[in-house]
């Protein structure tokens, strides 16, 4: 019998008992565990129709009229600035003719509107860390608009395509989470953190750096940006003017975009070593040397990798420079682990964890159908293939994704494996459900989640709370790990707020006798 198991037993406690035999079936059953990251969408915009989720239907309008920054309730949407569509769409939708919209959620592919199909790159909005929590405005979620720089398209989903999308059908198979969160307020740079140390990068005496000018201007809150003019210019000017709307926060944490301090990188090669980072750069992050999930399984001599898509042509300069459109599309700061002293440039760890996911993930099916994934996999699409908008459509990267599970189901790996396909971030779209009070870092927004597995209740919808550091929960927990210090201080944060207890993905799981 399980040692914890027996434990619950001697202890004669009926929850731990139920805790402990789960977690023994997980050890017994899931040998190999897949995690596959897209970008930037809250569940709203993707799910918010899902059948016997908690999406829009019903949704009143105390839960989703936008305020001005002000605080008096807009008489209408702002336009999107710049337009709903870019990136050489033809014929684009203009800010002309965004104007007037309705306080209200909006579906972009309403036939008698946008009529915006699936496959067509919609603009970028703001997701960064102050932004997030403003728009979030302690669970009120009614300033999405008021501290955005794409005005009403915040409030935009789908509502008629989203259940041509691939993994739409997927999520009607297996299992849906519809209280899963983002781990970080703001954006992808911070998530990719939580994914993989629940932690915030530090910026050790920023102050005095060539970052000096990143330092946000923060009010005594420590939650809002400082801003100048007028408070309430919402609907006569695109975005709000911040005194300084920096990536690191006052006390040196690095909170939005910053560059790796190892190539790939968007920060030029230091001028000594072409494999390095120029540290005399603005946008340079200095390593970092927390613990993350891969140390412990480390310890443990656990496999795992990092696969990311286009990461050998990123390193060969043959992956593009980001823009809207490209391919592949390399996403820099999308790579957490290169972040880490552990895993620079030369080090036995990056030769064995740091792998190329291919073009078009090519490199990671090949390893999928040969059967040899490590026990822990983290897959990373190429940019054109992770739904960001801005850069690309959701059609994409959704039929790639189905793909790449398609090619899981029929891998040898299969019958003992999980996989949970989430997004990092919610990209600045509104969701109508505000994330329990945790710790400084978040949870954020609300974001779609999908438990993959032979053992995935069948046709469910799961409401257990999660968030992004529920998935290295799950890891822990299945290799008897110890938990990073980030999980026990986000749990702590949320039993001091009187907010739910986080899930570890075991509530999604049947397993049968």
């Amino acid at each position: 019998m399980n040692r914890r198991v027996l434990l619950a037993l001697m202890a004669g406690c009926p929850a731990l008992l139920s805790a402990a035999a789960a977690r023994a079936e997980v050890a017994d059953r899931i040998d190999t565990i897949v995690v596959i990251y897209a970008e930037n969408r809250s569940f709203d915009s993707l799910y918010g129709n899902f059948p016997g989720a908690h999406g829009l239907k019903g949704v009143k309008p105390s839960q989703y009229l936008q305020r001005d920054r002000d605080g008096t309730v807009l008489k209408e949407l702002p336009p999107i600035w710049g337009g709903l569509t870019g990136n050489g769409v033809t014929p684009p939708i203009t800010e002309a003719q965004t104007a007037h919209l309705p306080n209200r959620p909006f579906a972009v592919d309403d036939p008698q509107g946008f009529n915006l199909p699936l496959s067509i790159e919609t603009r970028d909005l703001w997701h960064l860390f102050y932004q997030n929590q403003m728009q979030i405005n302690g669970g009120k979620n009614d300033k999405f608009a008021a501290w955005a720089d794409s005005g009403g398209q915040v409030m935009g989903h789908y509502e008629r395509d989203p259940s041509k999308l691939p993994l739409w059908k997927i999520a009607q198979k297996y299992t849906l989470a519809d209280n899963f969160f983002q781990g970080a307020f703001g954006g992808s740079f911070l998530n990719h953190f939580f994914m993989v140390c629940s932690c915030t990068p530090v910026y050790p005496n920023a102050d005095t750096s060539p970052a000096k000018g990143k330092i946000a201007a923060v009010e005594a809150d420590g939650v809002t940006l400082k801003v100048t003019g007028p408070s309430s210019a919402l609907t006569t000017q695109p975005g709000a003017v911040f005194v300084n709307n920096g990536a690191i926060t006052p006390d040196f944490f690095a909170v939005n975009t910053m560059g790796p301090p190892y190539q790939p990188s968007f920060v030029p090669a230091d001028p000594a070593n072409p494999l390095l980072a120029d540290k005399t750069n603005a946008s340079y992050l200095p390593p970092q040397s927390m613990t993350t999930i891969g140390d412990l399984l480390n310890a443990r001599h656990i496999s795992w990798a990092w696969y990311g898509g286009a990461w050998q042509a990123a390193l060969d300069h043959v992956a593009n420079t980001p823009a809207p459109g490209a391919v592949p599309n390399f996403q820099f700061h999308h790579q957490p682990f290169n972040y880490f002293v552990k895993y620079a440039p030369g080090t036995a760890a990056r030769t064995e964890h740091l792998r190329d996911g291919g073009l078009a993930g090519v490199e990671f099916i090949k390893a999928i159908d040969a059967g040899n994934l490590p026990h822990v996999t983290f897959y990373k699409p190429q940019g054109n293939l992770n739904e960001h908008a801005g850069y690309t459509d959701v059609l994409q990267g959704d039929t790639h994704i189905a793909d790449v599970i398609s090619h899981l189901e029929k891998s040898k790996q299969w019958p003992h494996m999980l996989v949970v396909v989430t997004y990092d971030e919610n990209g600045g779209w509104w969701d109508h459900i505000a994330p329990p009070k945790g710790d400084r870092w978040g949870p954020g927004s609300r974001v779609p989640a999908l438990i993959i597995s032979p053992y995935a209740k069948r046709g469910y919808v799961d409401h257990t709370f999660y968030d992004t550091t529920s998935i290295i929960r799950f890891v822990t927990h299945r290799y008897d790990l110890p938990e990073l210090p980030g999980i026990k201080e986000r749990d702590a944060a949320l039993k001091k707020n009187h907010s739910p207890r986080l899930g570890d993905l075991t509530n999604a799981l049947a397993f049968g006798h």
